[in-house]
């Protein structure tokens, strides 16, 4: 099957297509860092700007296939709380807090203010700025890019606490990529969606053309590709 493959640099590539027909077809990555559909059926009916409905998430069997990738390094994995039912147990929950309140019951449930991601270590994982806490502070986004956006001051935060390669199965918009490209990580995005795929590929030209001034890829793995 063809895919569309944009090479943005050296070492960041985007793919349009099934990440679940893709993945197996690349090298093990170093790190899976992934905001995947859930199982939420999201549609946004209360915003200014109207978005789509995203694609796979009518139930949760994209997340449960995330948590089988093989990495080297870590998964991280965003999901729901109640997901936890359903997923293998991680090894650590990352609490993100952000600025806002997120969807839900108003009338019979406490507001959220925080998402939770999925930790899961490879065979060669260590902490490689010594052992972090399992909470991050990072303020929500306007959601202008896609409509569940994480910050990228979040995804920074992920992609110190991981080596090698970065790969998002799910991409979006290209925050874990525009993350990745800023310290200076080699990074695989792949998007099924054309319309969001083609956004990714705007933002990862940007800022694969200015990397961070003080970001260095870390020599031992910087060399790891997984490209098509």
């Amino acid at each position: 099957m063809t895919y569309r493959v944009e090479q943005i640099s050296d070492d960041v590539q985007i793919i349009c297509g099934d990440s679940r027909e893709i993945v197996p077809t690349l090298p093990v990555p170093g790190a899976l860092a992934t905001d995947p559909p859930y199982g939420m059926a999201f549609r946004s009916n209360f915003r200014a700007v109207k978005h789509d409905a995203i694609a796979n998430d009518k139930d949760d069997a994209a997340l449960i296939w995330c948590c089988s990738v093989p990495v080297l390094h870590s998964r991280y994995i965003f999901c729901r709380w109640d997901n936890l039912v359903s997923v293998p147990k991680p090894k650590s929950l990352v609490t993100w807090v952000k600025n806002n309140w997120s969807m839900g019951d108003l009338e019979h449930e406490h507001g959220r203010q925080t998402e939770v991601a999925l930790f899961y270590p490879g065979p060669e994982h260590r902490f490689p700025k010594g052992r972090p806490n399992d909470v991050i502070i990072a303020p929500r986004t306007g959601n202008e890019h896609h409509p569940t956006e994480k910050p990228v001051q979040l995804m920074l935060a992920v992609l110190e606490w991981t080596e090698g390669l970065v790969l998002d199965p799910f991409c979006g918009s290209g925050t874990t990529g525009v993350a990745a490209a800023r310290l200076g990580r080699p990074f695989v995005g792949i998007e099924l969606d054309p319309k969001h795929f083609d956004t990714a590929c705007r933002r990862l030209e940007k800022a694969a053309a200015r990397p961070d001034m003080f970001a260095a890829a870390r020599p031992e793995k910087a060399q790891q590709r997984a490209f098509l």
